[in-house]
């Protein structure tokens, strides 16, 4: 399998000179933050300290201050433009990284198209999650000779459109649990309609608020959201985060508009994450991942289960063995349920949608009549009503559901 990695690059001008900023230099500065040294963070990195004194010198000569203190007695501190510097190349990161990473297995399929031929490819269109991202670095990590997989990060309703149109093999999307699951079963059941659907677990999670530390502004629910003067980070439209923040929204009786920042939105958790902690956000709802990682406060609020879906068919193929017997591995279900927040309930468990929605009172496929019949003209989706009528933002149009078999 052939891997590729691609990363964004930094170039500072100043005075009409464009000069690149060694990604050596940032790196090091994020191991100091991490840290708390430059000598563990040389040590983290694998980087002499006489060699990364040499970078840093280097990146203050091109900004003209200082990047690092020492303190006797305390390790390094970052100057006020390292931070900057540092939380910069974390927004980056927490950005672009998705889009990288899909961008990167779409090019690393291609170059496998044309080099390795009757190699077995497993088409993953995901909503973005920490399990699912821990499952295509597993993927990465244990390739089999005649198999690989390329990695689309997009929304639930797109990933679960692309698969019932025969764009992905896989799709991957997140259901709450509890009294919002009718309502996005509602929402995604143009998609849910063949009976030869199957779910294969891969997670349980939290989503929550994200904060800043010690919480000042004294955001706890979601109420808190629509006071004046804070200011909230959403998700884009099609996501299954703002499908839950449209769902708690309106139990709250609270319209969308009266959110300061809501019709601003980053594509990752981890994008939202980041913005909260640039302090250009007060809160952002999201999972509990990246509020770790960026020290931010988490406030749960509710739990749900993340699902990949495919045909039965295409379960018993040859292409999907080695990621079910992946996801049915004891190291891969430690790695999950070491991610906060996470839990590997049911992980690599195969269930039908009723076996897996039992207990919702509302049927995840569409009842008989409603089912198409092959070579008919799709009519134009009707919402059905949720058991207290909300607004959860438009769906993708539809494609033509396969027939029941």
């Amino acid at each position: 399998m052939y891997r590729v990695g691609i990363s964004p690059s930094w170039t500072i001008r100043r005075d009409g000179v464009a000069t690149p900023l060694g990604a050596r230099v940032v790196d090091l500065l994020v191991g100091v933050d991490e840290q708390g040294s430059l000598a563990a963070a040389c040590t983290a990195q694998g980087v002499s300290y006489r060699h990364a004194w040499q970078l840093l010198r280097e990146g203050e000569a091109l900004f003209g201050q200082p990047l690092v203190r020492m303190t006797r007695g305390k390790g390094s501190l970052l100057t006020p433009l390292g931070e900057r510097l540092v939380w910069a190349q974390r927004r980056v990161q927490a950005r672009l990284a998705p889009l990288l990473d899909t961008l990167a297995s779409e090019v690393g399929s291609e170059i496998e198209k044309l080099l390795s031929a009757g190699t077995n490819r497993l088409r993953i269109h995901a909503s973005h999650g920490f399990a699912v991202q821990a499952l295509h670095e597993a993927l990465q990590r244990d390739a089999r000779e005649g198999f690989s997989h390329e990695l689309k990060y997009c929304g639930g309703a797109e990933a679960l459109a692309a698969l019932a149109g025969g764009q992905c093999d896989i799709a991957g999307f997140h259901v709450p649990i509890g009294r919002f699951e009718p309502a996005v079963l509602a929402h995604y059941r143009p998609w849910l309609a063949s009976r030869s659907l199957r779910l294969v677990a891969l997670a349980t999670r939290r989503q929550g608020l994200m904060v800043a530390p010690g919480n000042p502004r004294r955001i706890y629910g979601v109420a808190d959201l629509a006071r004046p003067g804070v200011r909230f980070i959403n998700r884009q439209p099609g996501s299954g985060t703002r499908v839950l923040l449209d769902l708690l929204l309106a139990e709250a009786g609270i319209a969308p508009s009266q959110l300061r920042g809501h019709e601003q939105c980053e594509f990752t958790h981890a994008a939202v994450a980041a913005f909260v902690a640039s302090g250009m956000a007060d809160a952002g709802l999201g999972v509990e991942v990246p509020a770790r990682s960026f020290r931010l406060e988490f406030l749960p609020l509710e739990q749900e289960r993340y699902f990949l879906l495919a045909d039965e068919r295409t379960l018993q193929t040859e292409a999907l063995q080695p990621l079910l017997a992946l996801l049915a591995s004891p190291g891969f279900q430690a790695d999950v349920a070491r991610l906060p927040g996470y839990e590997a309930r049911d992980t690599g468990r195969v269930m039908t949608l009723d076996e897996a929605f039992a207990g919702t009172g509302t049927p995840a496929r569409p009842p008989p009549a409603a089912r198409r019949r092959r070579g008919a003209r799709p009519p134009d989706p009707v919402p059905e009503p949720a058991p207290d009528p909300v607004s959860i933002g438009p769906a993708p149009s539809a494609p033509p559901a396969p027939p029941d078999r």
